[in-house]
């Protein structure tokens, strides 16, 4: 590959980057992980003790 030049460089950056995203969109909308994903957006809903976090108490 030495007549690689910086274009081209880019270009296959480019090419990966857009191929990596693809996968991670994939992986984030795949059925299997949609129970898990659905369960850790829940968690900041939780409130076990029942006491106020932070914030100001009056």
């Amino acid at each position: 590959m030495p007549d690689m030049d910086l274009n081209a460089l880019r270009s296959a950056v480019t090419v990966v980057s857009l191929l990596v995203f693809v996968g991670i969109v994939v992986w984030a909308y795949a059925r299997h992980n949609r129970e898990r994903f659905e369960d850790l957006g829940s968690l900041v809903f939780s409130d076990e003790d029942g006491a106020p976090r932070g914030g100001r108490h009056e």
